[in-house]
């Protein structure tokens, strides 16, 4: 079912996703990817499978010291809500700055998310896959 509610609460989730790792912060970035994520990288199509794998994955590009960091940031174009399971697919724009403030890549991305408490108050809506194409 398609719902505002459900719209502005992935669109948070995202935004909580960029903050974290904006800043580096894998405790904010753990409880939104689902035990079995996959996430494929844009350029190489590596596959990350599992929340461990991507938390490993994430802790050594934050491990890099900050004037060598790239930054990437999800930026939500749509989002389409299903109306028979508790899952959503988000297409949007991703890129990569660098510390100096260039753009070191970008492209476009799709994610699925779903919600883990469909039948409760408050949505819990976790990341099940993304998947990246580098286009510039």
């Amino acid at each position: 079912m398609h719902s505002p509610t459900a719209d502005l609460a992935i669109r948070l989730a995202r935004a909580e996703f960029n903050r974290a790792l904006e800043q580096g912060d894998l405790n904010a970035i753990t409880p939104l990817l689902a035990p079995n994520v996959t996430l494929i990288t844009g350029t190489d199509s590596a596959l990350l499978n599992g929340r461990k794998a991507q938390l490993l994955a994430w802790k050594r590009e934050f491990s890099a010291p900050l004037a060598q960091r790239t930054t990437y940031a999800r930026t939500t174009e749509a989002i389409t809500i299903s109306r028979v399971e508790p899952i959503a697919m988000e297409h949007g724009a991703w890129q990569g700055v660098g510390a100096n403030g260039k753009i070191q890549a970008s492209g476009t991305y799709a994610a699925k998310w779903r919600n883990l408490a469909a039948n409760a108050p408050q949505p819990r809506w976790v990341l099940e896959a993304e998947i990246f194409v580098t286009l510039k």
